[in-house]
Order: structure tokens, then sequence, then C-alpha cells
């Protein structure tokens, strides 16, 4: 790879009211058993980026989760965790040896321990050492590179100079999730910096964040036309269905939502034992909660169950 002279944002990628979705990765949710059981269900991403890679040595589930047999006609994009420009071009080696073309830069998980080591939203802490670092991997990447980030940890006031980075490099595409660092998953999305990213970023710009309703998705491909695609993570969550509404289907019911749950269990309960399977159902269940205000017993119930039988019979309920 090459550092590219800064290309016109006048060229228009993809079209408006069409965009490219793109499922957003979300650390211990949307492995490859979540990818291929949500989209045999709710099809209609475009694209998938895995949870990401922080170590150069993969155990067997990184290893099960990014071979070809468990996604197979899924485009899928592997995400890496890294400050260090070694084990960054270790691992994207690794992600070439595996057939994968692309690869992502986590610059975005607020996560504690991931920042406190200066990785994900904590190395936007320093963009100067951030420059180094795409300096030192820019012309040896064996894969091009496009990079998820947020727009700061603490400061906005940053976002010019953090993006300047970027735009000195050939970044293929940059996937900006407005909020700090500090800001977590708070409601509030800080758009101006985003409107900012859209007037001076030399690279393909693709929107994340709070995308939960279609009419979500609309207010943002309408206000900036020109990104190339939107991603969306816990909204699918909140609601399966949602991917399916934005390209005009009717909202799930209650069947399909169950059907698709059922599906994510046996799934589970086939590579996991019992208490993983209940752990990733309830956690799922955080999100669709909010589907359900009437069913507080049964929802206590489900969220207490030591059992899978115990879980199936509170959701029974509430899917009914």
């Amino acid at each position: 790879m090459s550092r590219t002279g800064k290309e016109s944002r006048a060229k228009v990628f993809p079209r408006e009211w069409d965009m490219e979705l793109y499922m957003a990765p979300l650390e211990g949710i949307t492995g490859s058993l979540f990818r291929n059981v949500y989209q045999a269900h709710f099809p209609g991403f475009d694209r998938f980026f895995t949870p990401f890679f922080g170590n150069t040595g993969f155990n067997t589930k990184e290893l099960c989760d990014i071979g070809p047999d468990a996604n197979q006609g899924m485009p899928l994009v592997p995400q890496i965790l890294s400050n260090k420009a070694e084990d960054f071009l270790q691992i994207a080696q690794r992600m070439k040896d595996y057939g994968y073309t692309s690869v992502n830069l986590n610059l975005g998980c607020p996560s504690g321990t991931v920042t406190a080591k200066g990785r994900g939203s904590g190395f936007l802490r320093d963009p100067k050492a951030l420059d180094s670092f795409f300096a030192e991997i820019a012309d040896k990447s064996p894969l091009p590179i496009s990079v998820k980030t947020r727009i700061g940890y603490e400061d906005e006031s940053l976002w010019p100079e953090i993006l300047a980075v970027y735009n000195r490099y050939p970044v293929t595409e940059l996937i900006v999730h407005p909020r700090l660092k500090t800001d977590m998953y708070r409601p509030g999305i800080r758009m101006d910096a985003f409107a900012y990213a859209y007037e001076n970023a030399n690279m393909p710009l693709v929107y994340n964040g709070d995308i939960n309703t279609p009419e979500d998705y609309r207010r943002i491909v309408t206000e900036f036309p020109n990104i190339r695609a939107v991603m969306i993570g816990r909204g699918i969550l909140r609601n399966p269905g949602l991917i399916g509404e934005i390209h005009g289907a009717p909202p799930a019911d209650n069947k399909a939502i169950r059907e698709w749950l059922d599906d994510l269990m046996k799934q589970n309960h086939a590579a996991y034992t019992e208490i993983p399977t209940l752990f990733k159902l309830k956690e799922i269940w955080t999100y669709l909660q909010d589907r359900y205000p009437e069913h507080k017993k049964e929802l206590k119930q489900l969220f207490k169950a030591k059992k899978l039988n115990e879980y199936k019979n509170a959701a029974a309920v509430i899917l009914q």
C-alpha cells in the first residue's frame, strides 16, 4: 500500500435511499454462529465485520470464527485491535493467508480494559502516536485497511487532527461512530463531528450509531446522501426485523422472532454447554426486552433462569 492524495468528495458512492448495510461487530455476540443464524432468518446485510482480533496467537474459538466453512456466502471483513504495528501486520498476514481481501482497524472500542492499554478508542488520545502507527503499517500491510473509529477520547476538539491522520494514508473506508470514548453508549450522537468528516474526509464514509428504526436510517441517508453505507449493531438486537423494514418489509412478528431465537438456541447449544448458551440468549434479551414491557414478570423469570427449560418457558409466554 502507498499513500494517496486527496480524492474528490464530489464522487457519489452509493444511491440515496439504497445504501449498503453493514452488520457491526459486537464483541461476544456477532460471531459466526450469530451471523449465520441472523442472516438465515433476517437477510439483507451486504457486509459483515468480525468482533476484533487482538492477539497474534489465535485460540480455537477465533479460528472457528474466521474459518471459510463458517462464513460461506457471507462478505466478511476481519477486524483487528492493536496499537503495535508489528502485531497488526502479523494478524493482517494471517487474515490474508485465510483468503480475506481486506481488514478493518478498531479505533472505536470504549471498553476500559481495552482503552487502558491504549487500544481501540484509547489510541485516539494521542494523534501523533496514531500517525506514527499508520506510517509504519501503510506501506507494509498485506491487505487494504479500513478503519472503524470514534471521534476522540474525551475531547471532541481533537477530531480534525485525528481525521487529518486518516486522510494522510490510504484508508479504503472510514466507519465513523460519532461519540467520544467517554460517551460510551449514552444517548446523544455528536452529528456535527460526523458532518465535519462528511465535508473533509478523503475516503468513502460509513455511518454507525443509534440506528434503531427505519426512520433513523432514512434521516441519515437523507442528510448525508454521499456516504457509502450504514452500519447497524445494537439496533438489530432491539428490533431483529429492522433490516427487512429498511428494505420495505413489514415489521417482524413474534413468530419470526421466536423462530430466530429458537434456532439461535439450538445452534448455540450444539456448540456450547447449557450455561454459555443461556448467557448468550440473555445478553440478546437485554436489548430485546424493551419490545415487551407488558411481560415484566416473565422477563424477570427469563433473566433468573438457570436452565434452558426455565428460559424456554418464560420466552414462550413472552412470544406467544
